[in-house]
């Protein structure tokens, strides 16, 4: 099967310069850097106590018991064939994942045509927003009878979810009467949390209420999409075993030594090298593909999520040998490349122009399928455009964009998928992820934690009076009270 490309020639000083590119010697300098990288990284993917401890889980998922994918196929094909509709709550990688997967490898409009979905449900994602309006718009349009709900948290506590899935259940609760835990579906952790604990209640009254899936430990949320969102790929009818195998051909691609066989290690050494060393802070990732648009998104968290530290990483080791990574407060780094969201063609008319004419302060990362499901020809008008495909004018939009940004010294690099399969799905998430992994390395970050996020969670845990708010958090939150002034109120 064909794999994705890695062209990374726009990154180089050949072709955008000096100031804006990467040299060939840059690279050679780094050589000792990357290896020691490339053999720390591998030491924890290959001891599970470490791997466990710093969140490396997500390498083994490419490998999971085929048992397992065949239960949960089981479950999904059930869902599909009760349901005109399932309601998926969660936010973050809960989210973010499975919106990625649905726009990527369901047909598009999947919902508003019966014959795209050949007799699954509808989708819908909830639980990633406090908004009211959407969450209402749709409640009232949904037949609760015929509506199952799938809620995804590790605690049960992240409020966006939280708040919803309350709501919702409240909604079930009213219409459908004493059974209708038997329409929800929770993934969630499998030992601790206050939604496992409800789990467990729920199935002590009603081993048909409140089904779940685990969310394995040492797995963190935007790395779970081949843990928690391998029920809704089986729900809209995904080859999981074709996206894992897409997965495990990538991890394995990606895990050499060698940045010149390796595609995701030699994107992190170029992309490091232009952040450090070039200026190039602000990442622009850009998709030529409507379907890929929502995989932008996730890997937007991906990048902001693993490399956008306050401190550098000390590790520590136990007396077995495993590790575990803190972060050391004696060393302030606020590190990590701001992701832009773009698509093409759409955004060549908008942040395109930015990208040539305006700061020269990003890279830019090219995403291109070479073959689609679907091709139109442009109609025979007799001007320059008759009877050609919609997808060849699309990809020479990228060319031409590729090429104005190098014009312009803008380093850039594509990504080629031969086509847009679960195959290749699963082989570009684990390479952005590979990609990730090892930027952290190179950067000496916690790539796996996100001490950043609980910020804003701590503040309206106190706000709201949630029991538990550590006292140190309450201080802080006091003595840092934001300061609102009438007059700089207009």
């Amino acid at each position: 099967m064909e794999n994705l490309k890695f062209d990374f020639n726009n990154f180089f000083d050949f072709n955008v310069g000096k100031k804006n590119g990467v040299a060939v010697s840059d690279l050679k300098r780094l050589e000792k850097a990357v290896l020691k990288a490339h053999l720390h990284l591998k030491a924890c993917i290959n001891d599970p106590k470490s791997r466990l401890k710093v969140n490396l889980e997500w390498t083994q998922l490419p490998y999971q018991d085929k048992k397992n994918i065949r239960e949960i196929q089981d479950l999904g094909a059930g869902i599909a064939s009760k349901y005109e509709s399932v309601l998926f709550l969660g936010i973050g990688g809960s989210y973010l994942g499975l919106k990625a997967a649905q726009d990527a490898l369901a047909p598009a409009y999947y919902n508003e045509f019966s014959s795209l979905r050949n007799a699954r449900p509808k989708i819908y994602f909830e639980g990633n927003n406090l908004a009211p309006q959407t969450l209402g718009v749709l409640l009232k349009n949904l037949d609760p009878d015929k509506t199952a709900v799938v809620v995804i948290s590790k605690s049960g506590e992240t409020i966006e979810t939280k708040a919803s899935f309350d709501v919702v259940e409240a909604w079930l609760k009213k219409s459908v009467g004493q059974n209708y835990g038997r329409q929800i579906f929770a993934i969630t952790d499998p030992e601790s949390g206050s939604l496992r604990k409800r789990v467990e209640e729920e199935q002590k009254r009603d081993k048909e209420s409140f089904r779940n899936l685990p969310l394995l430990k040492g797995i963190g949320g935007r790395y779970s999409e081949f843990n928690m969102g391998l029920l809704h790929f089986a729900i809209i009818g995904v080859d999981i075993e074709k996206a894992l195998e897409g997965c495990r051909v990538s991890f394995e691609r990606c895990s050499v030594s060698s940045i010149y066989e390796n595609p995701a290690y030699m994107y992190a050494t170029l992309q490091y090298i232009l952040y450090k060393k070039k200026n190039k802070f602000i990442s622009i990732i850009m998709p030529f593909s409507e379907e890929l648009k929502s995989t932008a998104d996730w890997y937007a968290q991906l990048l902001a999520e693993s490399l956008g530290k306050k401190y550098q990483r000390k590790i520590v080791k136990s007396g077995d040998g495993s590790e575990e990574w803190l972060s050391d407060i004696k060393r302030v780094v606020n590190c990590g490349r701001t992701p832009v969201i773009c698509r093409g063609t759409t955004d060549l008319h908008s942040i395109q122009q930015n990208n040539v004419e305006g700061e020269n302060n990003k890279s830019v990362t090219f995403i291109r399928v070479e073959n689609f499901k679907e091709e139109i020809n442009v109609p025979d008008s007799g001007d320059f455009l008759s009877n050609r495909k919609l997808s060849r004018l699309l990809n020479l939009a990228q060319e031409a964009t590729e090429w104005s940004l190098t014009a312009a010294e803008r380093p850039s690099c594509t990504i080629t998928m031969p086509h847009l399969t679960p195959f290749s799905w699963g082989e570009l998430l684990f390479f952005f992820q590979m990609a990730t992994a090892f930027e952290g390395e190179l950067l000496n970050v916690d790539a796996y934690n996100q001490p950043g996020v609980e910020s804003y969670k701590n503040y309206m845990y106190y706000k709201l009076g949630k029991p538990g708010v550590p006292e140190a958090v309450k201080n802080q939150i006091k003595k840092k009270a934001l300061a609102k002034k009438a007059k700089f109120i207009i």
